[in-house]
C-alpha cells in the first residue's frame, strides 16, 4: 500500500473542479461542495438569463426587426441545446479534443446550457464524478493485477 516514505503507490484519483479527491470516499464536506455548486451554477444561469433578456430588449430598442430578433433567439436556444448535451456527455465519457476545439464558439454561445447541465447533474453527484470513478477503480484493478502477479526476486526461483 506504501513505501517507507509514507507516499501510497498506485494509482491516484485525479481531482475534480470544486471538489478535489473528496468524490474519492464522499468526505470532506463532499455534500456541501454539491449543495454549494448547485446553488451557484443555478444563481450563474439565473443571472445569465438576466443579462440575455437586457441583450433581447436591446434588439427591441434598436428596431432590428422582427427576424433578427427571431434569429437571435433561435440561436441561443439552439446552442444551450447543444452545450447542454455536450457538457453532460461530458460528465459520462472524455470528450474528443478536436470536436471540443471545433465547438468551443458554440459552446461559449450556449453557456446558459452548460450552467443548467452542471446543476442538475451536482443535484445527485459531483459533475464527472461517474467517469473519474470508472477510470480510478480501472487503474486501481490495473495496478493490483500487476503487483499481484510478481512476487518476490524471479532470480531465487527455485529450479526443477
Amino acid at each position: 500500500m506504501s513505501d517507507e516514505t509514507g507516499t501510497p503507490t498506485g494509482p491516484r484519483p485525479e481531482p475534480i473542479r470544486f471538489f478535489g479527491t473528496t468524490w474519492v470516499d464522499h468526505d470532506g464536506r463532499y455534500a456541501g461542495r454539491r449543495a454549494a455548486v448547485a446553488a451557484g451554477s443555478l444563481a450563474a444561469a439565473v443571472a445569465s438569463c438576466l443579462i440575455l433578456r437586457f441583450a433581447y430588449e436591446g434588439l427591441a430598442l434598436a428596431a432590428v426587426g422582427g427576424f433578427v430578433t427571431l434569429l437571435v433567439v433561435v440561436m441561443f436556444a439552439i446552442c444551450s441545446a447543444i452545450a447542454f448535451r455536450r457538457t453532460w456527455e461530458g460528465f459520462t465519457e472524455r470528450p474528443d479534443p478536436d470536436t471540443q476545439a471545433s465547438l468551443r464558439g458554440l459552446l461559449a454561445i450556449g453557456f446558459v446550457g452548460a450552467l443548467l447541465a452542471y446543476f442538475f447533474r451536482s443535484l445527485t453527484e459531483a459533475p464527472g464524478e461517474i467517469l473519474h470513478r470508472q477510470e480510478y477503480e480501472a487503474a486501481r484493478a490495473e495496478h493490483t493485477r500487476r503487483a499481484s502477479r510478481r512476487t518476490g526476486n524471479p532470480s531465487r526461483k527455485r529450479h526443477r
